[in-house]
C-alpha cells in the first residue's frame, strides 16, 4: 500500500512539474542556488563526478566507495555531477527504478549525504528529461538537485552550471538511432542565445573571488571525443571574457587537465565514473598537463586564496594534483606539483 501511495504521490507531483515546464518559454533563466556559507576556517570542499549511472556496473560502485573515503577525509560540502547521469538513454520517467539501482543505492556513504548539484548529459536528454528536471526526484532523494543552467553561490565561489548538450547540432540534426528530448529547448537558435546573454549577465554581476563553469561537454580533451567545436565558437568566449578561473566537464570517460593556450583557463575533466578506458589519445594545441584514462572522480578545496584540485583512481589512490594562488582578485598566479 505503501508503494502504491508513494507512486501515486510521484506521478500527481509529475504531471504538475510537467505542465509547469511545458509552459514555460525556450528560454534559459539562470536559476540561483544558495549554497551555505564555507566552513569557519573560510574553505569549501566538493567532489566532481561524470558520466556514473550504470546500476554500479563498470566499477561504479568501487569508485563511489572511494568517493565516500575521499568524502569524509576532506569533510566535503557537496558533490559535482557533471553530467550523463544514467545510462544508456537517461530515465524513462520519475517512477523510473534507475534512479535508486544507479543514485541512491550507489551513493551510501555518509560523507556524501550532501547536497548533489548535476547537469544533464547527451545521455540525460536521450529520455524523459524533464523527469531528472523535476522535483519529484528531490522527493525521492533530497540530496539530487539537477536543473538545466544555474548558479550555486557558494560566496566566495559562483559555480555556473551550463547545460551543453544543445550546443551540439549533430544530435538536431543527425540523432541517428536516438531521441532527444528537447521539451523546453526548441527552437535551439533562441535557447542557445538566450542562455548566453544569461551567463555573460550574471557573470557580469558576480564579484565572487572565484568563478567556476561546470558542463557536460568538453571544450578542450585529448580523449575520444576532443573537442566541440559549437562550445568553443560560442561558449568559449563568454568565459574568457568574464574571467572564468576553470570550465569542468564530463563527457570523456577520463580524467585530464589541460591548460589553455591563449587565456589563464584551465579545463579539467571529470568522467570517470563508471565505463572508460576508451584507448584514444588525440593531442591537442594546448597544453595537456595530465591525462588518465580510466575510472576515477576529482576533488576541489577551495578558500579565498587558493584552489587545489586532486584526481583519484578507482582505488582511491591520487593520480595528480595541481594548485592555483590568486594574488589578488583578477590575477591568478598557478604552480603546479604532481604525484
Amino acid at each position: 500500500m505503501a508503494t502504491r501511495t508513494r507512486a501515486s504521490m510521484a506521478a500527481v507531483l509529475a504531471l504538475l512539474a510537467l505542465a509547469a515546464l511545458r509552459c514555460a518559454p525556450a528560454a534559459a533563466e539562470l536559476e540561483r542556488v544558495e549554497h551555505p556559507a564555507a566552513k569557519n576556517d573560510g574553505s569549501l570542499s566538493l567532489l566532481v563526478i561524470g558520466d556514473w549511472g550504470r546500476k554500479g556496473a563498470y566499477n561504479q560502485t568501487m569508485v563511489a566507495e572511494q568517493m565516500g573515503k575521499v568524502g569524509e577525509e576532506l569533510d566535503i560540502d557537496f558533490v559535482v555531477s557533471t553530467g550523463d547521469n544514467f545510462y544508456e538513454n537517461g530515465l524513462t520517467g520519475v517512477d523510473d527504478q534507475q534512479f535508486e539501482e544507479s543514485f541512491t543505492n550507489i551513493y551510501t556513504a555518509q560523507s556524501l549525504n550532501k547536497p548533489w548539484y548535476l547537469v544533464l548529459g547527451n545521455h540525460d536528454y536521450r529520455g524523459d528529461a524533464l523527469a531528472q528536471l523535476s522535483p519529484v526526484l528531490n522527493k525521492i532523494d533530497d540530496r539530487f538537485i539537477c536543473k538545466r543552467s544555474f548558479i550555486v553561490d557558494a560566496e566566495m565561489v559562483e559555480f555556473f552550471f551550463i547545460d551543453t548538450t544543445p550546443f551540439q547540432e549533430k544530435y538536431w540534426t543527425h540523432p541517428k538511432d536516438d531521441h532527444y528530448d528537447w521539451r523546453g529547448v526548441a527552437p535551439r537558435g533562441n535557447y542557445i542565445d538566450n542562455l548566453l546573454k544569461d551567463l555573460d549577465e550574471a557573470m557580469k554581476k558576480s564579484t565572487a573571488k572565484w568563478k567556476i563553469a561546470i558542463g557536460h561537454h568538453t571544450m578542450r580533451s585529448v580523449s575520444d571525443h576532443g573537442e566541440t567545436k559549437e562550445l568553443l565558437q560560442l561558449l568559449l568566449p563568454v568565459l574568457k571574457d568574464n574571467g572564468i578561473d576553470f570550465y569542468i566537464n564530463g563527457h570523456d570517460h577520463c580524467l585530464e587537465h589541460i591548460s589553455s593556450r591563449d587565456s589563464p583557463l584551465q579545463y579539467f575533466t571529470s568522467g570517470g565514473g563508471s565505463k572508460a578506458w576508451r584507448g584514444v589519445f588525440q593531442p591537442t594545441d594546448d597544453k595537456l598537463q595530465f591525462f588518465y584514462d580510466g575510472q576515477g572522480f576529482m576533488s576541489l578545496q577551495l578558500n579565498q586564496y587558493q584552489a587545489d584540485f586532486i584526481f583519484y583512481d578507482v582505488y582511491g589512490n591520487s593520480l595528480y594534483t595541481w594548485s592555483s594562488r590568486k594574488i589578488n582578485h583578477r590575477q591568478p598566479s598557478i604552480f603546479v606539483t604532481e604525484e
